[in-house]
């Protein structure tokens, strides 16, 4: 096809594809182990699936309502009570949304404006940055402690002026594995007081949390809980990641703004998974084993690593974890990822690409969520490089 004969200004001109899609197309290509991008390759609960069947077969194919059908937001509702100790109304302070990013970019979309400033912390997962300067708005960049990926709360304060209207929050965090502990929910809470500042919480790994740590959500804090729109996924602790369905959670005020940009973003989220979801959460069990389940896998892998020249910190939350290749090579990052995708079959994610300045530690990113046949394999070549 010709090419368009007119000059077009891009919004984001420095976007290009993802190191996702790369990776994971050099995977396919090298017919190597793919512990790149984040998804499971086990099998989802058949019983799920037997609902899903169930409800398209009883007509449920059509679209359900803007926020979502009554019954998943109910369930939502007292999922957030038992966890969380904090009462959302399912009718107006709940939305069902096609996956966690949907939700993000409808989030930052309704809440900022031109010349808005929003706090990120970088290695910051890739979503995050695109959205804000698509509406106009401003990344503000702090790093994380290479050491441990912690916050460094004076830094926040400096950059804290009247122009910042959102404080990003990923806990559990991606890419990192870290989370924020209550002394950090301490710091974010005496930065928001008195203010206007809205944070926006991306938990969608809430239910993977190891080691006996508690997931430290925004929700838990009432000062925080009344300015926060916190974002969950499904897929991440279902295990279907390809369903595309997530939820937010946040006080009314802030979720009719929510919800203006939603219904002509993606208006509503797919409706036999809602219902299938509703039904499947009715047993809490569905989602209160699945840090249990995650930590074997990472100890899994752990130990099957153990025996190799990288060196890493045990993963405390996701399904991702971090290895340092520095006793193997001084290469950049991106390009032993990609000799260890064709030389060694194994592929995984640089952690650079998701930093706002280049930023060199050598270390890689890895998927868990796997098979432990798969798991074992891939520790099994890592050991040998």
């Amino acid at each position: 096809m010709p090419a368009f004969p007119h000059s077009i200004s891009s919004k984001l001109p420095k976007v290009g594809t993802t190191i996702f899609t790369i990776m994971s197309r050099l995977a396919s290509e090298e017919n190597a182990i793919n512990l790149s991008q984040g998804f499971p390759d086990f099998p989802v609960d058949q019983y799920l699936i037997d609902l899903v069947h169930k409800h398209m077969s009883a007509g449920k194919n059509q679209y359900p309502p803007m926020a979502g059908i009554m019954s998943i937001r109910e369930q939502i509702s007292e999922k957030m009570e038992k966890a969380y100790g904090v009462s959302y109304d399912p009718e107006s302070e709940i939305t069902i949304t096609a996956g966690g990013t949907q939700a993000i970019f409808t989030a930052i979309t309704a809440l900022i404006s031109e010349g808005d400033e929003v706090i990120i912390f970088t290695p910051a997962y890739d979503c995050y940055a695109p959205a804000i300067e698509l509406v106009g708005g401003t990344p503000i960049y702090i790093q994380l402690s290479s050491k441990d990926y912690s916050i460094d709360w004076k830094q926040v304060k400096k950059v804290v002026t009247r122009r910042t209207k959102m404080i990003l929050i990923n806990t559990p965090q991606n890419p990192t594995g870290a989370i924020i502990s209550d002394k950090d929910i301490q710091e974010l809470i005496k930065i928001t007081r008195g203010n206007d500042i809205v944070v926006l919480g991306d938990e969608v790994y809430e239910h993977i949390v190891f080691d006996g740590n508690r997931h430290q959500s925004m929700a838990l804090y009432p000062e925080l809980a009344n300015r926060s729109i916190i974002v969950y996924s499904f897929g991440k602790t279902f295990h279907v990641t390809g369903w595309k369905t997530g939820y937010v959670v946040g006080p009314a005020n802030l979720m009719v703004e929510f919800r203006k940009v939603h219904q002509f973003n993606v208006f509503t989220a797919n409706g036999p998974i809602q219902y299938a979801l509703s039904e499947y959460m009715q047993n809490p069990q569905t989602y209160l084993g699945v840090s249990e389940m995650y930590q074997r896998k990472r100890d899994v892998f752990i130990s099957a690593v153990n025996a190799s020249r990288f060196k890493l910190k045990p993963s405390k939350g996701t399904y991702f974890q971090l290895l340092d290749y520095s006793a193997i090579s001084d290469e950049e990052d991106q390009d032993i990822a990609v000799r260890l995708a064709k030389e060694f079959k194994i592929a995984s994610i640089p952690i650079s690409v998701f930093y706002h300045n280049p930023v060199q530690n050598n270390v890689l990113r890895f998927c868990f969520a796997k098979e432990e046949e798969t798991l074992l394999r891939a520790g099994d070549i890592l050991t040998k490089i």
